[in-house]
């Protein structure tokens, strides 16, 4: 844009946007240089819109999101490796078919797989040793809710009938058939525990026996360890704990002895015990 020149009479206004000041008669030039056009303001980018002046959207475009994959019709539930009350349930259900021979422990392991197996094959299905949804409901058909005796028993195998000796005053009943013991006064049971016996050298002697002897702290003098807990009724043999039997299980066995591995349950039993009381050993 060319320059502008406007001549300003003494006395007279200010041009439009400057400041005129007089210092004579004669008329002042005020002469105001041209400066580029500024460029057209753009449009402002509202703060609550994502859309332009003209209305055209300038936002990204939302991607359409995917379609989730349909849930499986029939589920896996449990397989090898899991733990907690519903393998519990589980096994005490495959127990009332027969078809689990232990007690309830709430791991599924290699015994509960092949007894899921066994129940697969009894109804037809694939026998892929996991539980699905189709197979627990099956088996909840198939059986009824577990009692809280079943889901948690005293002794991690099922305890045996009782020999008949056992179910008059009080007695000691050690089962070598289920390898367990069970607490009985009067016919009832108060308490059972899982034990083990003496090895085919020194085996436990079976019979009917009173205890004679009670030793909290004992220590064998013929093996010098310890025999805590221990309620004497043959010569040197004793129902007693075993922190060996605690760690190894049943890969071990005593001189002889009835060893338990739960210190709790035979401190408790060794606190109701009295001299005299009776002790069945059996098969």
């Amino acid at each position: 844009m060319w320059a502008l020149t406007a001549a300003l009479v003494a006395g007279g206004g200010a041009a439009a946007g400057c400041k005129a000041q007089a210092t004579g008669s004669a008329p002042i030039r005020v002469t105001k240089t041209s400066v580029p056009p500024e460029p057209p303001e753009r449009p402002q980018r509202s703060s609550v819109s994502n859309s332009t002046a003209d209305g055209k959207d300038d936002a990204p475009p939302v991607p359409a999101q995917r379609a989730k994959p349909a849930a499986p019709a029939n589920p896996v539930l449990l397989a090898t490796g899991a733990n907690g009350a519903q393998v519990r349930e589980l096994q005490a259900r495959l127990r009332k078919l027969e078809l689990f021979d232990r007690n309830p422990t709430g791991y599924y392991g290699p015994v509960t797989t092949a007894s899921v197996r066994a129940f697969q094959r009894q109804q037809g299905m694939g026998s892929t040793g996991t539980v699905t949804s189709d197979l627990w409901t099956a088996l909840r058909a198939r059986t009824s809710p577990p009692s809280r005796d079943e889901l948690y028993p005293p002794t991690t195998r099922p305890l045996d009938d009782p020999d008949p000796r056992c179910l008059k005053g009080r007695a000691l009943c050690v089962s070598k058939k289920s390898r367990t013991l069970a607490w009985y006064v009067n016919g009832r049971m108060l308490s059972a525990m899982d034990v083990r016996f003496g090895s085919a050298y020194t085996p436990t002697r079976e019979g009917e026996f009173g205890v004679n002897f009670k030793s909290r702290d004992h220590v064998s003098t013929i093996y010098d360890t310890p025999m805590p807990y221990a309620l004497f009724f043959s010569g040197g043999q004793a129902i007693h704990y075993s922190s060996d039997f605690a760690a190894r299980g049943y890969g071990g066995a005593s001189h002889g002895c009835v060893n338990v591995r739960d210190k709790k349950k035979i401190a408790a039993l060794f606190a109701q015990v009295r001299k005299g009381d009776k002790v069945v050993v059996y098969k």
